[in-house]
């Protein structure tokens, strides 16, 4: 039960922390997001929800190919995803 608890707290910051970073195009940013799964499957999935969350938030269009990389822990695996968003 404690486990559980931990993973879906764990998700939920995942999905609160959104990463962003500006790019050197005026009106576009790196748009991100970020997920901690059991599965990898998973965590791709939550990690492009939270990116097309941190867009949509912006008031942004996304542009061009999603980047997405993992990391696999002992019990879980972290995924970032990645693309260029404009106004």
């Amino acid at each position: 039960m404690a486990r559980m608890l931990t993973i879906g707290l764990t998700c939920a910051i995942a999905l609160a922390g959104a990463m962003t970073a500006t790019t050197a195009q005026a009106g576009c940013r790196r748009a991100g997001g970020e997920a901690t799964m059991i599965t990898k499957d998973l965590a791709v999935f939550m990690a492009n929800a939270a990116l097309k969350n941190s867009i949509a938030d912006h008031g942004e269009r996304p542009k061009g190919p999603i980047a997405v990389s993992c990391k696999d822990d002992s019990f879980t695996t972290t995924c970032h995803a990645r693309r260029e968003a404009c106004k």
